[in-house]
């Protein structure tokens, strides 16, 4: 047995998303999403599922509150769901929206844990999609307008704010792969996306700083710190050119950095008017890192940008992505050196503010959930995280994903990420063996 040790003021939390957990799609004052609209689209998740129950949490939260606090967590990453707080995008405030949050922090504050707001986490207002959602320079002002408000009415309450949760995902997944909602497949609209997302974190930010608010505020990125598959000069480039289409173009301007070089293709999409890269880089108080997994990469003439993801040799989750713990430390050291520096400070604390895996669990006979892969998952990156630190990375705190199995967007409900098993139908709460790993760990007593 190898202990894990972590620094005495380590952040431990569990993280979700509002369309993920919330359920209650037509209550409270809340308007229709691009993911309630895209869930509905044939095909474009399994089996037609959809959010509109999810995990129940919007009437659930001190229940799952309560578990939180039994497991030893001190923060909550939640999302905050723009269709509850302004249902039409822009103007006027829906009240019941701010209550549910107002309520959700305060309880989480009766516990002693820390409320982590992320602003945006994909679910934006379908009223704003009409009129060309991210790929309209417009989203950019309704969104400022919607920061502010979170700001305004919650911010006496939130003790860490997230800006944005995987820019690349909102650009590229639902705009260039149309995996996620708003479902588009067209690199046009998909770089003009990108852009946009960097500008909404920088006004996020800007607006932030105007408020005398001390708690502080960052984004979250899910980097692709890919590895050449050979040790072949080809391979290197094309590793480094899918880091920059991937990672860079999103990370270098939020860090001041300017845009990186891209695919000319792309390159040439980019929507920059002036002023638009000292707006971005607003300084942040810290850097969210969401990891699961790491891809060899190597050069391929027939591939759009001329790179592709090859095989890997490693066991995978249930989501086939491989399991490579030592990614993680690759990515930790490289966002290290990048960001040291970066506004004037020596360097930017880190968080891990996802890292999970997904399996299919069972609940046994007498009501427990073995989840051993996943304890295994967890503990093997946890390990790369203190191992980290030791190096010298500022590494601050780990959001588990996910404290409760949820809606995992175009798989519907066949993929659990929870370290808390929930029963779809009934909603009844089971802590799996990877909470009582956790729990052990938080108190100092992790082992592997």
């Amino acid at each position: 047995m190898v202990k894990i040790d972590f620094p005495k003021d380590f952040l431990w939390g569990s993280a979700t998303a509002s369309y993920q957990v919330e359920g209650a799609t037509h209550e409270g004052g809340r308007s229709e999403s691009i993911w309630d609209v895209f869930s509905r689209k044939p095909g474009a998740v399994y089996a037609g599922e959809n959010g509109n129950v999810a995990c129940d949490q919007y009437h659930r939260y001190p229940e799952d509150i309560a578990l939180m606090a039994e497991l030893g967590f001190k923060s909550y990453r939640f999302s905050i769901a723009w269709p509850r707080i302004i249902p039409e995008g822009r103007g006027k405030v829906n009240p019941e929206g701010i209550t549910y949050y107002r309520d959700l922090c305060k309880k989480l504050h009766n516990y002693g844990i820390h409320a982590c707001a992320t602003i945006y986490h994909w679910d934006l207002p379908q009223v704003l999609e009409d009129e060309g959602g991210w790929t309209n320079r417009q989203v950019v002002d309704a969104f400022e307008e919607y920061a502010k408000v979170c700001f305004k009415e919650l911010g006496d309450l939130v003790d860490m704010w997230i800006t944005i949760n995987e820019p690349v995902c909102v650009a590229y997944l639902g705009h260039l792969h149309g995996l996620h909602a708003p479902g588009h497949r067209d690199l046009k609209k998909a770089i003009a996306a990108a852009h946009h997302v960097n500008m909404a974190h920088g006004v996020a930010v800007r607006e932030y700083h105007k408020t005398g608010l001390k708690a502080p505020i960052g984004i979250t990125w899910n980097p692709s710190t890919p590895r050449p598959a050979t040790l072949s000069e080809a391979d290197k480039k094309a590793a480094d050119a899918m880091r920059a289409f991937n990672t860079e173009i999103f990370i270098f301007p939020c860090l001041g950095k300017g845009y990186p070089e891209l695919p000319a293709e792309a390159k040439n999409l980019l929507p920059i008017k002036d002023g638009d890269l000292e707006l971005i880089a607003q300084p942040i108080d810290f850097i969210g890192v969401n990891y699961y997994f790491e891809n060899p990469i190597a050069a391929d003439e027939n591939a759009q940008f001329k790179f592709s993801a090859k095989p890997s040799w490693q066991s995978v989750t249930g989501m086939n992505w491989p399991i490579t713990p030592g990614g993680l430390e690759r990515q930790l050291l490289w966002i290290a050196e990048i960001s040291k520096g970066a506004f004037g400070k020596k360097e930017i604390p880190i968080y891990i503010t996802e890292n999970g895996c997904a399996y299919e669990d069972i609940v046994t006979a007498d009501d427990r959930v073995h989840d051993k892969e996943r304890v295994e998952y967890i503990g093997q990156h946890l390990a790369v995280c203190a191992d980290a630190i030791k190096k010298g990375v500022p590494l601050k705190g780990y959001f588990v994903w996910s404290l409760l199995d949820n809606f995992e967007w175009s798989f519907g409900y066949t993929k659990r990420f929870g370290i808390i098993h929930v029963d779809f139908k009934t909603m009844k709460r089971t802590i799996k063996d990877s909470g009582f790993f956790l729990r052990d760990t938080i108190a100092g007593y992790g082992e592997l």
